[in-house]
C-alpha cells in the first residue's frame, strides 16, 4: 500500500496530494456536468461536441459510475479530497486496507440505501438512484430482512464505514449541528420576544381606548389632548416586572413549629421565672417545657413583609425561560415525633442533681426542656460554686447518667447553666419539614439554606448573604456529606437555574456525582484537583469581571446591579450611550449567583496548597458584593489544612463531631465539638459572634435527592462553561497548566511521540504548532525523548534525527 504512505520529501508529498485533489475536482465536475447525450458504454451518437465540462473522458467515467453506483457515486469525489489532503500535510493512514476496504463498503451501503428510495430515475429515466451495485444488494437484502430491516443494517453498515475511513463520532457530530441548533433557538425567542411586545402594546392601545370612552366628553378631549403632549426622554417610574409564579407548598404537618433565623442570640422566655429563686426544688415539681408552649424569642424572629409569596421580588429581572420549583411531595413524608416520658425526665434532673452533690456542688434542676435530639436540664449553682467546677465534671456526669456525651453551657441572659443530655430516641429531622418552614418560604434570598432544629425543636434556617461563606468539619461519619446535600437541596428547591449556578469540587468522587446534569451547574462535577484549581482561579477572574461592571454601573452589591439592570432595560435607549462608551441596556443581564461547593478541602491543599489557598482567600475577601460564595468542607480539621488565613476570611463556621479538642480548636477556637453525637449533630459559630448554637442538620435520603434531581433535568439540560476548567493564561500568554514538574510525566508525552513518529522529525515548532504548546514546554518533552532514546541529540538549527520507527507506537502502546 505504497499509495498511501508518504514520503520524507514533503515537496514530493505535496505533489501527489495536489495530483490527488485535481482528480477529486475532475469527478466532481464530470458528474455535475454528466448529461446523458454525451457518447458513453451505453449511448452511441454521431460525431460532435460532448456536453460533458471534462470532455468524453468525463462522460464516459461518469457514466460508468453513476450506471454502478447511482447517487454513491458523489463519495468518490471527496475520498479523492481526503486523500489528497493527507498526502499534502504527509500524513500517513493507518491500516490502509481497512480504510480501502471500508471505502468499498461506503460506497455499497450508500448505494443500497438509494436503492430503497421511492422507484424514480435520474437523467431522462437513464439511471436508478442506486445503480447497478446498489440493486443487486438490495434485492438480495430485501426478501431476507424486507425494507426496515433492510434501511437499519444498511444504515449501520453506513455509519461504521464512516468511522473507518475517517475521524467521524456522533459527538462531532452533534458538535457541528449544535451551533445551527441555538441559532434556532435563538431566533425562536428573539420572535417570541417581538410577538409579546406586540401583544402587550396591543393590550395598552386597546385599554387607552376604552379608558377614553368611558370619560365624559371634556374628558375625553383633554386626554385625548394630553396624548399629543410630547414626553421626556426618561420615565422615573419603575418598572413593572411580573413575579415568578410560587410552586404549590404541601403543607400538612404533625404540628406548626415556631421558627426563628439565624443568628439566635437571645434564648427564648421560659416559663415560670419564678422557679429561679434559689430555694431548694422538688423534682416531682420541675416544669417541662414542651414545643408547642413556646413564643419566638424577642429580637430573633426576622420579618419579610416584602416577600408573604415564596420566590416574589419586585425588582427580579424577566427572564426568557420560565422554571418551575420542584413541590415537596418529591420527599418524604414528616415523620411524627416521639413523645417523652415525663417521668423519666423527673429522674434524670434527680440523678443530675445527686452526682452534683457528690462533688460538693450544690444547686437545683429549676426546668427541663425535651428537643429532638437531646434535652436540655437548667441547673441553678448555689451562690459561691464557680463556672469551672461544673464544667471540670463533664466526664464524671457522663458516667453518672450512662449517657455517650454530655454538653454543658452557660444560658447567656439566665442564671442558669443548660445540661444537655442525649435522648434515648432521637427524632428524625425531615428536610421536607424545613422546606415547607414558613420561616423558608418568607425568605426572600435565593441562598436560604436549611439547617435543622435546635436543641429546643425550632426549625433553623440562614442566608449564605449573610454569612458570606462557610466553613464545615467534621469527622467520617459525623454528617459532613447530609449538610452538604441538604444545602444544595435547599438552593434548588429555593432557585432557578437564572439566579444561582453551582460549581462543585468533589475529589473522592462519589458524593456529589448525582447531581451530574442540573442546569444549575456552571461546569460538571470537577474530581480531577488540577480542574479544581483551574476552576478557582478563573472563578477568581470572574470575581474581577464582575467588580468592574458593578464599578462601571455604580451598584454596591449584585442585588443593586441586577435592579439597575431591569430599570435600563425597560428604559428608552439614550441617543448619546455609544458616545459614552457604557454598554448598551439591551446588552445587560441580571448576573446570577455563583456557590462553590468543595466537599473536601483536604485533598486539594495536598496536591495545589499554594494555589488553592491563594484563590480562596482572595474570593473569600472580595466575591460577597458579587454574589460568589464558598462552602468549604473538610473532614480533617487540622491547621496545614484549614490555615490560619483560610479560617480568618470565613467567619461563619460549622463543626460536626471530631476526634479531640484540638480538631475543635482548629475550626471553632473553642472546645465543645469532640463532644457532640455524631449524625448531624453540630455546633455552629454565626458571622459577627462567638456564642457558638447546636444545631440537628436535617435528613436527606438519596432517593429524594434523585426525584428533585430528575425533576430539574426534565426541565432543562445543563450548560457547562467549559472554560473554567482551563488554566487562565499568564502575561506571557501561556498557560498556567503547562509547567510540569520535573518528577512528573507530561499528559501530552504520547501525543507528542505520536506527531515525531507520523512526521518523521521532531523539532520545537512542530510540536508547538501541532499541540498547541509553548515554547518551555515543547523543548522539555524533547528532552525526555532524548533521555528515552526517542529522538537523536539536536543538530544546530535542524530538526532532530527520529530514531524509532512509526511501527514502534504500537509496540510499547500497552505499556503507555
Amino acid at each position: 500500500m505504497k499509495l498511501f504512505t508518504p514520503t520524507q520529501s514533503e515537496r514530493l508529498n505535496e505533489a501527489v496530494g495536489v495530483v490527488f485533489l485535481a482528480t477529486g475536482i475532475l469527478a466532481l465536475l464530470s458528474f455535475a456536468s454528466f448529461h446523458p447525450a454525451d457518447a458513453s458504454l451505453n449511448t452511441v451518437t454521431g460525431p460532435g461536441k460532448s456536453l460533458n465540462l471534462i470532455g468524453p473522458v468525463g462522460a464516459y467515467f461518469a457514466d460508468f459510475l453513476l450506471q454502478s453506483f447511482g447517487f454513491a457515486a458523489l463519495v468518490l469525489p471527496f475520498l479523492l479530497f481526503g486523500l489528497g489532503w493527507k498526502w499534502i500535510r504527509s500524513e500517513a493512514i493507518d491500516a490502509p486496507g481497512i480504510k480501502l476496504a471500508g471505502s468499498a463498503l461506503l460506497l455499497g451501503s450508500a448505494a443500497g440505501l438509494a436503492t430503497l428510495l421511492p422507484d424514480w430515475r435520474l437523467f431522462a429515466n437513464t439511471i436508478t438512484t442506486g445503480g447497478a451495485v446498489g440493486y443487486l444488494i438490495a434485492e438480495a437484502l430485501l426478501p431476507v430482512l424486507n425494507p426496515a430491516g433492510t434501511v437499519v443494517v444498511l444504515a449501520t453498515i453506513l455509519i461504521l464505514s464512516l468511522y473507518i475511513v475517517s475521524t467521524f463520532t456522533l459527538a462531532a457530530l452533534s458538535r457541528w449541528f449544535l451551533p445551527i441548533f441555538t441559532l434556532f433557538r435563538r431566533l425562536r425567542a428573539t420572535w417570541r420576544e417581538y410577538l409579546d411586545r406586540r401583544r402587550e402594546a396591543a393590550i395598552a392601545r386597546h385599554a387607552a381606548r376604552h379608558q377614553l370612552k368611558a370619560l365624559p366628553a371634556p374628558a375625553a378631549a383633554a386626554g385625548v389632548a394630553e396624548a399629543f403632549e410630547p414626553k421626556t426622554a426618561y420615565d422615573d417610574s419603575p418598572p413593572i416586572v411580573p413575579a415568578p409564579i410560587p410552586p404549590a407548598r404541601n403543607r400538612k404537618r404533625d404540628a406548626a413549629p415556631v421558627v426563628e433565623t439565624l443568628p439566635w442570640e437571645d434564648p427564648p422566655e421560659m416559663l415560670g421565672e419564678e422557679v429561679l429563686a434559689t430555694a431548694e426544688v422538688d423534682p416531682s415539681d420541675i416544669p417541662i417545657r414542651r414545643l408547642e408552649d413556646l413564643e419566638p424569642a424577642a429580637g430573633n424572629v426576622v420579618e419579610f413583609p416584602f416577600a408573604k409569596v415564596v420566590g416574589k421580588r419586585d425588582n427580579a429581572p424577566k427572564l426568557p425561560t420560565i422554571f418551575r420549583l420542584p413541590s415537596t411531595d418529591l420527599l418524604n413524608e414528616i415523620p411524627a415525633r416521639s413523645a417523652f416520658d415525663e417521668q423519666e425526665l423527673k429522674d434524670t434532673a434527680a440523678a443530675i442533681k445527686a452526682k452534683f452533690e457528690e462533688f460538693n456542688v450544690l444547686g437545683s434542676v429549676v426546668q427541663i426542656n425535651p428537643g429532638p435530639v437531646v434535652t436540655t436540664f437548667e441547673f441553678k449553682p448555689e451562690a459561691g460554686i464557680k463556672y469551672s467546677r461544673i464544667i471540670a465534671l463533664h466526664e464524671d456526669l457522663c458516667l453518672g447518667l450512662q449517657a455517650e456525651s454530655i454538653l454543658i453551657e452557660r444560658i447567656p441572659g439566665r442564671p442558669t447553666i443548660g445540661i444537655e443530655v442525649p435522648n434515648r430516641k432521637r427524632d428524625v429531622i425531615s428536610l421536607r419539614a424545613v422546606l415547607e418552614s414558613e420561616e423558608f418560604e418568607a425568605s426572600p434570598s435565593h441562598l436560604t439554606i436549611s439547617m435543622g432544629k435546635d436543641i429546643n425543636g425550632r426549625i433553623k434556617v440562614a442566608t449564605l448573604e449573610t454569612m458570606p461563606h462557610a466553613l464545615i468539619a467534621g469527622s467520617t461519619g459525623s454528617g459532613k456529606s447530609v449538610m452538604i446535600n441538604s444545602l444544595i437541596m435547599s438552593v434548588l428547591y429555593k432557585s432557578t437555574p437564572d439566579e444561582v449556578r453551582m460549581i462543585m469540587v468533589d475529589p473522592k468522587r462519589v458524593e456529589l456525582g448525582m447531581y451530574e446534569g442540573i442546569p444549575h451547574l456552571l461546569t460538571p462535577v470537577i474530581t480531577d484537583p488540577r480542574k479544581a484549581t483551574n476552576a478557582l482561579k478563573n472563578a477568581v477572574l470572574e470575581m474581577e469581571r464582575r467588580l468592574r461592571l458593578l464599578a462601571e454601573h455604580g451598584a454596591r452589591n449584585i442585588d443593586q446591579f441586577n435592579k439597575k439592570v431591569a430599570l435600563l432595560r425597560n428604559q428608552p435607549r439614550s441617543l448619546f450611550e455609544e458616545e459614552e462608551g457604557r454598554q448598551p441596556a439591551d446588552e445587560l443581564k441580571p448576573l446570577p449567583y455563583i456557590l462553590i461547593l468543595i466537599d473536601e478541602l483536604a485533598d486539594l491543599m495536598i496536591l495545589e496548597g499554594r494555589n488553592v489557598e491563594e484563590s480562596v482567600t482572595r474570593l473569600a475577601q472580595m466575591a460577597r458584593a458579587v454574589g460568589m460564595h464558598l462552602v468549604l468542607a473538610t473532614q480533617r480539621p487540622s491547621v496545614d489544612v484549614i490555615t490560619g488565613i483560610i479560617k480568618a476570611n470565613f467567619p461563619a463556621r460549622i463543626a460536626f463531631r471530631v476526634a479531640t479538642r484540638v480538631d475543635s480548636r482548629t475550626v471553632l477556637d473553642v472546645m465543645g465539638a469532640e463532644h457532640l453525637l455524631g449524625k448531624g449533630d453540630m455546633l455552629y459559630l454565626p458571622p459577627g459572634s462567638s456564642r457558638l448554637t447546636r444545631v440537628h442538620g436535617a435528613f436527606v435520603t438519596e432517593t429524594e435527592i434523585t426525584g428533585v434531581v430528575d425533576f430539574w433535568k426534565k426541565q432543562a439540560k445543563a450548560e457547562y462553561d467549559q472554560s473554567y476548567l482551563i488554566a487562565p493564561p499568564t502575561e506571557d500568554g501561556e498557560q498556567e497548566g503547562e509547567v510540569v514538574d520535573a518528577g512528573e510525566q507530561d499528559p501530552m508525552y504520547e501525543d507528542a511521540i505520536r506527531v515525531v513518529l507520523e512526521m518523521g522529525k521532531a523539532s520545537t515548532s512542530t510540536l508547538q504548532r501541532r499541540l498547541r504548546l509553548g515554547y518551555g514546554r515543547a523543548a522539555r518533552i524533547l528532552d525526555m525523548m532524548y533521555k528515552d532514546g526517542i529522538i537523536g541529540p539536536p543538530d544546530g538549527s535542524k530538526p532532530r534525527e527520529v530514531l524509532k520507527t512509526p511501527d514502534w507506537i504500537r509496540e510499547v502502546e500497552p505499556v503507555l
